[in-house]
C-alpha cells in the first residue's frame, strides 16, 4: 500500500471561536476546550448518497421553487470542482447551497428583514459531483442585508455551501462571496479570518467562459478539503 500525503494542519489560517468584534461569537463560544468523540461505525458508514436521491431540478433554483413564474433577479451559474489537497477530484459527493433571495431575505420564519418574499424562490438546492468532481448550480445572485451586529451592519452577498463526506456526520460548511463586492472587506465575519489568502479563497470570480449570452453570468468556486490550499470551513475551526 503506498502511504498517503499528509499536511500538517495550519492552525493560524482558521479565526478564533471567540471574537469580539463578531458579536454573537461571544455568546456562542465555548469557554473550555473542546473535546474529540470517538464515532461509531453507523455514523461513518451511511448512509450514502446516489443519483437516484437527486430530483431533476434540485441544482436550479430557478425553477425548483417556481409556482407558475420566474424569480427576482439576476440569474447566475455558480460551478466548480470539489477536490482534494493534491488536486484530485471527489466524485459522487453531495454538495447542497443555501441562500438569501435577491431583496436580501431568507424563507425563514424567523428572518423578519424587511425585503420581499419572493413567491418562486425557496433558496435551496443540492446536486452530486460527477467523476471529475464537478458541480453545477443554476440560481439568482442573493442580496445583502442588515443584520444586529453593531449600527449599520451589513453581510455581503454570500451563498452557504455545505459538502458531503460519505455520510452525514460528515460533513463541512462554508460561504462563498462574490468578487467585486464592497461590502466584503466591511463585514465582521469575514474580519474575524487572519489570513488574507484564505479570505480570496471564499471569493468566487466571474468565469465569462462559462456564462451564457443573453441569459446569465457565471462564477466559479472550488471547494478544496485539507492541505495548503483547502478552503475555509466555518464547522471546523480547530484546523483544515
Amino acid at each position: 500500500m503506498t502511504p498517503a500525503e499528509y499536511y500538517q494542519r495550519d492552525r493560524t489560517l482558521h479565526p478564533p471561536a471567540h471574537h469580539p468584534g463578531y458579536k454573537t461569537s461571544v455568546a456562542r463560544s465555548p469557554s473550555l476546550p473542546l473535546l474529540t468523540l470517538q464515532q461509531t461505525p453507523s455514523e461513518i458508514t451511511g448512509p450514502t448518497f446516489g443519483h437516484g436521491d437527486i430530483g431533476r431540478l434540485d441544482n436550479d433554483l430557478t425553477l425548483n421553487f417556481s409556482h407558475g413564474g420566474m424569480p427576482v433577479g439576476e440569474r447566475i451559474i455558480l460551478h466548480g470542482r470539489v477536490l482534494d489537497e493534491n488536486g484530485r477530484p471527489v466524485p459522487k459527493t453531495l454538495v447542497e447551497i443555501w441562500q438569501a433571495n435577491a431583496s436580501g431575505r431568507y424563507r425563514h420564519k424567523k428572518d423578519v428583514y424587511l425585503g420581499a418574499l419572493d413567491p418562486n424562490f425557496g433558496g435551496c438546492g443540492r446536486t452530486l459531483t460527477d467523476e471529475t468532481g464537478y458541480y453545477f448550480f443554476r440560481t439568482i445572485k442573493p442580496g445583502p442585508y442588515p443584520w444586529m451586529n453593531y449600527v449599520n451592519s451589513w453581510r455581503p452577498r454570500h451563498i452557504h455551501v455545505s459538502v458531503f463526506g460519505a455520510s452525514f456526520s460528515q460533513r463541512l460548511i462554508t460561504q462563498l462571496y462574490f468578487e467585486g463586492d464592497p461590502l466584503i472587506p466591511l463585514c465582521p465575519i469575514v474580519q474575524t479570518i487572519p489570513d488574507p489568502d484564505a479570505v480570496q479563497r471564499l471569493i468566487a470570480p466571474m468565469d465569462l467562459n462559462a456564462s451564457v449570452p443573453m441569459d446569465c453570468l457565471a462564477y466559479k468556486f472550488d471547494i478544496v478539503l485539507r492541505g495548503r490550499r483547502s478552503t475555509l470551513f466555518e464547522n471546523r475551526l480547530g484546523g483544515n
